[in-house]
């Protein structure tokens, strides 16, 4: 589930409430108040292990620092950052608070045995306050990375812990859902520790933040609503401190966050009842709640919801592919000679189409490594049918406007990384000959090397062409005989290019001519019973 859909059918103050009755809170704090009551000397980092129950084990971390300074460190500036998984393309740096990083690398060493010490097969909370939550946040991220498919995730739960990074370092944890929801923050506006990094335009929260007041509690993964939230109500509180969240732990224990008959009345959208829910719980005002429904809704995306809308421009397409077959010529032809309505109505539907993918490749090349892998799994299929089924439209206007090399000067990014991607895939594509007729040509560039085909012949036969031109021209012919050849003996290439208005044939012909009778290509003598291969029925073990 994307984070979109989470804020729309969520509501946060009923998050807070299982957190509270769930009794989750009450370990991992009492594990840190005895954390806390013991003597740690020349310890600048120090930690105890606990459990509850038979199977889950707490780690609790404690710091003698309490206080860090709102400078950050680039991961550009890390040596040996043990946090690189979490870096893409699109988000090839993020930032870390310097002294928690500081602090943390100085302990690094112990850090790692105690990292393979843990057996994720269980479930483990860490946790810790202060400074101490913020070592707890950054050792369950490290944690992470050794995180199998199998494995339970650790849970990470802090008490007034300081914000440790950037928008970068959010937006790389947000990218998965599994990732986020490990980690859960415990603040209250009086916290004056983590106030400081909340009004720090630099810092940003990542996972859920349980937001408590003496008016209530919530919960939120939104980051905007988190600072917002927060800073109203900092207002509400100013000048007072707390001394610890013992009492506050105690008080979300022992009681409902929030009662149903305390509840006026609730709007029908989701989206604002759930925020609406948010801001009454903590004595906010509606004018916030206003304001954050406007932008929730801007920012929400939910790409199954745009997948399916897409899959009626591809069924466009697909008319239109069959609509163009029956007239004699493949959708290629028509599109790039564009001498029917419909082949300019066409255009609006392969535009979105376009315009969805790019987004799409966008949204993966922000994604850690890891979780970006997973996801172009989930849409590889869908990319790859796509990519086959409008690139040939792109190709065709490409060269229709006179241009030349479309794969090296033309071609689109989000073209290129779906290929990688299906390339890295390694699926084996199994075609019986016998479905040769209902398949898309495997290589979506196939008309871009059929147009470098025509330019190359048309050097060959050109009186003003030099020996050296006419040379090169021949051997990409030859090249382009053979690359036609080994897709046809795959059976990867759609039977529509021996429809007689194509380019393919209109090259076939040509080419034919220049080489004259004698010419005994395996192309050649394939092309002499091509129509066999719509049918599945050329035999190419004789050639």
């Amino acid at each position: 589930m994307t984070q979109g859909t989470t804020q729309l059918f969520s509501s946060g103050f009923e998050t807070a409430s299982v957190v509270a009755s769930s009794g989750l809170l009450s370990p991992p704090w009492n594990l840190i108040a005895d954390l806390n009551s013991e003597t740690h000397p020349n310890e600048n980092l120090f930690r105890k292990e606990g459990s509850h129950g038979p199977d889950v084990t707490i780690i609790a971390f404690g710091t003698t620092q309490n206080h860090v300074q709102p400078d950050l460190l680039p991961s550009t500036d890390m040596m040996d950052n043990p946090f690189e998984f979490l870096l893409s393309k699109k988000n090839p740096s993020f930032s870390l608070n310097q002294s928690v990083m500081s602090l943390f690398t100085d302990n690094v060493e112990s850090l790692g045995q105690l990292k393979s010490q843990i057996d994720l097969k269980k479930p483990v909370i860490v946790t810790g306050h202060g400074v101490g939550g913020s070592i707890a946040s950054l050792f369950t991220l490290w944690l992470i990375e050794k995180m199998g498919s199998t494995d339970k995730r650790p849970i990470c739960i802090t008490f007034g812990s300081p914000l440790i990074g950037d928008k970068s370092l959010q937006e790389a944890i947000a990218r998965s859902s599994n990732w986020n929801s490990c980690f859960l923050h415990v603040v209250h506006p009086r916290d004056p520790l983590l106030s400081t990094f909340i009004s720090n335009g630099s810092y940003r929260p990542f996972g859920t933040f349980l937001l408590c007041s003496d008016y209530g509690s919530t919960c939120s993964e939104n980051p905007d609503s988190i600072l917002r939230l927060f800073t109203e109500m900092s207002t509400l509180h100013q000048g007072l401190q707390i001394q610890g969240y013992g009492n506050i732990v105690e008080r979300l224990t022992s009681k409902s966050i929030w009662k149903d008959s305390d509840v006026p009345s609730i709007p029908q959208n989701l989206l604002q009842a759930s925020f609406a829910l948010q801001c009454q719980a903590l004595g906010l005002s509606q004018d916030l709640e206003k304001q954050e429904v406007l932008l929730t809704k801007k920012k929400r995306f939910i790409p199954q919801k745009e997948l399916d809308k897409m899959k009626i421009n591809m069924a466009c397409l697909e008319w239109y592919k069959k609509t163009c077959k029956n007239t004699g010529s493949g959708y290629y032809d028509c599109y790039k000679n564009e001498l029917l309505q419909r082949d300019i109505d066409v255009v609006t539907p392969s535009r979105m189409l376009t315009s969805y993918w790019k987004d799409m490749v966008e949204e993966v090349d922000k994604q850690p490594q890891k979780e970006g892998a997973n996801f172009r799994t989930r849409w590889l299929y869908a990319g790859t049918n796509y990519r086959r089924m409008v690139e040939p439209l792109d190709i065709a206007q490409y060269y229709r406007e006179g241009k030349y090399d479309y794969i090296n000067e033309g071609r689109s990014e989000h073209y290129k990384q779906l290929q990688k991607w299906q390339e890295e895939d390694k699926k084996p594509e199994p075609i019986k000959p016998r479905n040769v007729q209902s398949i898309l040509t495997i290589d979506s560039c196939f008309w871009a090397h059929v147009e470098e085909a025509l330019t190359s012949l048309r050097k060959c036969k050109a009186a003003g062409s030099s020996v050296a031109e006419q040379k090169e021209a021949t051997m990409k012919l030859d090249e382009f005989e053979e690359y036609v050849y080994g897709l046809l003996k795959n059976y990867t290439v759609s039977p529509e290019i021996f429809l007689q208005g194509s380019s393919y044939m209109k090259w076939w012909n040509e080419y034919k001519k220049f080489k004259g009778a004698l010419h005994g290509s395996r192309l050649a003598n394939f092309m002499k019973n091509y129509a066999k291969y719509g049918d599945g029925e050329y035999e190419f073990s004789r050639e």
